[in-house]
């Protein structure tokens, strides 16, 4: 029992301010349309972080919020079912394929031959905008090792632009002469988190938000390929790193569980009510890790970072804008 006491004594504290804040701001978001509750996550933490800072007595409970994105990734799977597949279309599967195959390349040789960024950070940045946003992050940062200063450098990034395009995309909507249905495929197939893409789909339309999500989630699938992918290419990359058991050591394994919960939903053995609590779980969990995730956003550690990765990301946002908004147009 007094190892019991003391492991909640440490953490305790911590995860209750996690939870406070992520309460506050999902009341927040649901009362405001046209905010998602992770952006008012986020906020809180940055704010937080940024004015009188994590205090000592909740620092252990705080960083438990990567678990609770990592749980909350598993838990994504639910939703990923061989009938959204199907209803979404072999083009949008393979365009979305597309977009991570291209979107990471891209980045990874501007990056390298225009912006003099760090391996690191620039393949963390590749992923995040290639895939899901913070979460890709998160995941390809344990597959390649990449230390908190990166992974800060690529999360406040990617953060930046969610903000923006939540505001920014939702009026193109009229502009780009797009359908309900195709607008939300483009905005699954261009936006980088599920959040706030989700929430840019919902504000123009319930089609468009059904659509802006199902496709992104299809794109999300691709995480754990781009993670092994990573982890792969950098075990590789010098001889000390090249045993198969460092790349296992170096794969995020929250992705098996990912994989795993794909493979039960599609065994039709959850039912609706089910799926609706586990996406109601998974709502929770998300929220919560994104005020831990804006917790470890201190500006003031950002002040080296200058403006290379924002024009960078801007770059790839409109290019891989563009491209999406011409295939989609041509093809759905």
């Amino acid at each position: 029992m007094g190892g019991t006491d003391a492991v909640l004594r440490r953490y305790l504290p911590g995860i209750a301010v996690l939870l406070g804040f992520a309460v506050v701001a999902r009341v927040i978001g649901g009362a405001a349309a046209v905010l998602s509750p992770l952006i008012v996550a986020i906020a809180f933490g940055v704010v937080v972080s940024n004015t009188v800072g994590v205090p000592d007595w909740a620092a252990a409970g705080v960083d438990t919020h990567k678990l609770f994105l990592e749980t909350g990734i598993v838990l994504l799977g639910v939703r990923l079912t061989f009938g959204d597949l199907v209803e979404t279309g072999i083009v949008v599967v393979l365009l979305a394929a597309g977009v991570v195959l291209f979107g990471v390349v891209y980045l990874e040789l501007v990056a390298r031959l225009f912006f003099d960024i760090k391996r690191r950070a620039r393949s963390l940045l590749a992923a995040g905008t290639s895939v899901c946003g913070v979460s890709a992050v998160i995941a390809v940062a344990g597959a390649i090792d990449a230390d908190e200063l990166n992974v800060t450098y690529a999360v406040a990034t990617i953060l930046l632009f969610d903000a923006v395009t939540l505001v920014v995309v939702p009026p193109l909507a009229g502009p780009l002469g797009l359908t309900d249905r195709t607008f939300g495929v483009w905005a699954g197939l261009t936006l980088f988190s599920t959040g706030p893409t989700a929430a840019v789909g919902f504000s123009v339309s319930e089609t468009a938000g059904q659509w802006a999500t199902i496709t992104k989630l299809v794109r999300n699938s691709f995480i754990g390929v781009l993670a092994v992918g990573y982890a792969v290419v950098y075990a590789t990359a010098g001889a000390e790193r090249t045993s198969p058991r460092e790349i296992w050591t170096q794969f995020p394994k929250f992705l098996l569980g990912f994989l795993a919960v794909v493979v039960i939903a599609n065994t039709g053995v959850l039912s609706a009510g089910s799926i609706e609590a586990v996406g109601t779980v998974r709502s929770w969990l998300f929220t919560v890790a994104f005020v831990g995730l804006g917790l470890e956003i201190a500006l003031r550690r950002l002040r080296d970072v200058g403006v290379k990765p924002v024009v960078l990301v801007g770059i790839h946002l409109l290019t891989v804008g563009s491209l999406t908004f011409l295939a989609v147009d041509a093809l759905l």
